[in-house]
Parts: structure tokens; C-alpha cells; sequence
């Protein structure tokens, strides 16, 4: 079973100046901050081919994941990761994808704000296909307004 979660948030910054974060492991710290009990660089420096893991909080469903950094394209600002383990394939997903793209405000003629958009892109086992309801983008979207939130003030 293939599923597909998305969504989008307008942030008050130029697209380039999301990006600086959107598109680095700093979104990592943002994360560590507010989201994880702890974030630690297993191999990389935030390139293609870096290893993460995810602590969690306790009572938060999942305890750990390790994500890989699959696809950094800096052109289009489209960063993917993939969790390689722990985390939803311990229940039964064969592939978690999260993808995050930073695209220009088409309605803003200023340049003063950009279109911040992340997918969840995912498969389970047909065992486990009720498992596919623990799939949510809401973690996404509390990073993606913590995220934002430092932006504006770091402007």
C-alpha cells in the first residue's frame, strides 16, 4: 500500500533565505530544540549521504529513527530524506520518504515571502496496511511553524 501526505506553508522570507535552513541539517537543530529529546550526526555533514537519528520524546508513539539524506538539489530547493531505521518500519512501512521543497510566493510579486511545502511519501506491507493510518504529517507541520518562527526572528 502507497500512500501520500503534503502540505503547505507561506513563510515571510525569500525563498533563498528558507532554504539557508530548509535545505541544511540547521532544520535538525530547529527540531532538537523543540521537537526530539536529541539529534545526533551519525556519518555526514549534511550532504547526500548523511545519517541521523531522531530521538523522540517519551510518549510521543516512536522512540528513534534513523533518516538518510537521499537528494539535496540546491537549484530547485527540494531536499529528501529516508528513514533507514527504526521508527515507521517497525511497523510495517518498507519506505518513508520526506521531502521538502522551498518554491517562490507565486502571489508575491515582492520577493518577500516563499511557499515551504513537505511530502510524506510511503509504503507498508499489505499485513500491516493498518498501520498506515501512523503516517501524519503533523510533525512536519509543528517544525515547519518552528522553523518559520526563527526565520522571522532571525531576520
Amino acid at each position: 500500500m502507497f500512500g501520500s501526505l503534503s502540505e503547505e506553508v507561506e513563510v515571510k522570507v525569500a525563498a533563498d533565505k528558507a532554504w539557508e535552513l530548509y535545505g541544511t541539517i540547521k532544520l535538525g537543530d530547529i527540531a532538537a530544540k523543540h521537537i526530539l529529546e536529541r539529534l545526533d550526526v551519525i556519518e555526514g555533514d549534511g550532504g547526500v549521504g548523511t545519517v541521523i537519528k531522531l530521538t523522540f520524546k517519551p510518549g510521543s508513539g516512536i522512540s528513534y529513527y534513523k533518516e538518510k539524506y537521499t537528494m539535496i538539489d540546491n537549484d530547485k530547493m527540494v531536499r529528501e530524506a529516508e528513514i533507514i531505521e527504526g521508527g515507521y518500519l517497525d511497523f510495517g512501512f518498507t519506505l518513508y520518504r520526506v521531502r521538502i521543497e522551498v518554491k517562490d510566493n507565486a502571489s508575491d510579486k515582492t520577493g518577500s515571502s516563499c511557499v515551504v511545502k513537505t511530502t510524506i511519501e510511503y509504503e507498508v506491507k499489505d499485513e500491516a496496511a493498518d498501520n498506515a493510518k501512523l503516517a501524519t504529517i503533523e510533525p512536519f507541520v509543528v517544525l515547519m511553524k518552528f522553523a518559520n518562527e526563527h526565520l522571522l526572528s532571525s531576520t
